[in-house]
């Protein structure tokens, strides 16, 4: 008996869906639909500041718009935050997570004093990586830090962590500038693209939690999906990198690796990706200027969902 196929819309609840949310919920809900399986909702609303339920309620208006249904009850991340909490620590258990105390200001400082020039740095999804100012800060500095309530951030040791994945010894290691090893053993399946090997150094350490928020995006995203048995994974091309780190930390959990399926985004006329500031573009002002659901999958189905570039 083969796998059943579950896919997931998983929307942040800061603001109105646009007509690229909507490309990326019609097309989970179809691959779903398609192979008779099932269609998940999750709410990421770690960002506290910023969701806000009336957002939430919209989302749900938005959907049944559209004519799509989905199971419940729906995933809140932010009523699981015991679940990203006990993956950290299995982390920090192996040894592989480290305080950073540095300000973005501190650290691009940090970037433009170092022998290279800022604009040769290899630049990783998330810009230059980390240059590792807090990696060897011992433990009295540590504590001295955490007993005047410094902001914080939890990294990911890069280097340790692929050590780990690849049965390595860490003494091994060459000295190489980022981005540094792959390894071809960890892999994934991309839809249109077929077996992709996993490169997460090019994140570098990348943060995985900070003080005030107990997980990141990488870390509660690649948790939920594992507990809640995706076994495909819809989303926009600008997270194609994303699916780097995300390999290496199913690796590093025991975690489930679905199947992946990147496709084109939607944007503005000038080539500029769609943000939900635009609100002319929002379903909801759509919806209230008189478009119909058919005329918003129209558009949607317009796009070339898949290319090999």
């Amino acid at each position: 008996m083969s796998t059943p196929v579950i896919t997931r819309f998983a929307p942040s609840p800061t603001g109105h869906l646009h007509l690229g949310h909507a490309l990326a919920a019609i097309e989970a809900f179809d691959m779903a639909m398609e192979r008779g399986g099932r269609f998940l909702l999750r709410m990421e609303d770690i960002d506290v500041g910023r969701a806000k339920p009336e957002f939430e309620e919209a989302i749900y208006e938005d959907l049944e718009w559209l004519g799509l249904s989905w199971e419940s009850p729906v995933r809140r991340q932010s009523e699981h935050m015991d679940d990203y909490a006990g993956a950290l620590a299995t982390l920090d258990e192996m040894g592989l997570l480290y305080p950073c105390f540095c300000t973005r200001k501190e650290i691009m400082a940090e970037i433009e004093q170092s022998r290279t020039a800022p604009h040769l740095l290899n630049q990783g999804p998330d810009g230059p990586p980390y240059p590792g100012t807090c990696l060897n800060m011992d433990a009295h500095e540590v504590k001295n830090k955490e007993s005047e309530n410094a902001p914080y951030a939890l990294r990911l040791n890069m280097k340790k962590a692929m050590a780990v994945v690849g049965e390595m010894s860490p003494l091994k290691w060459p000295a190489l500038t980022w981005p540094a090893l792959t390894w071809p053993t960890l892999t994934w399946i991309d839809k249109n693209k077929g077996e992709i090997t996993a490169q997460p150094e090019i994140f570098g350490d990348v943060v995985l939690a900070r003080k005030d928020v107990p997980t990141s995006y990488h870390l509660a995203v690649t948790l939920d999906d594992h507990l809640q048995g995706v076994t495909l994974v819809s989303r926009g091309k600008d997270l194609f990198a994303a699916t780097h780190l995300h390999r290496l930390l199913q690796a590093l959990l025991s975690l489930d690796t679905p199947v992946y399926a990147h496709h084109n985004m939607i944007k503005n006329e000038d080539g500029s990706r769609m943000s939900k500031r635009e609100k002319s573009m929002t379903l909801k002002s759509l919806r209230e200027s008189g478009h119909k659901p058919s005329d918003i999958k129209e558009l949607v189905h317009k796009n070339e969902l898949y290319t090999n570039d």
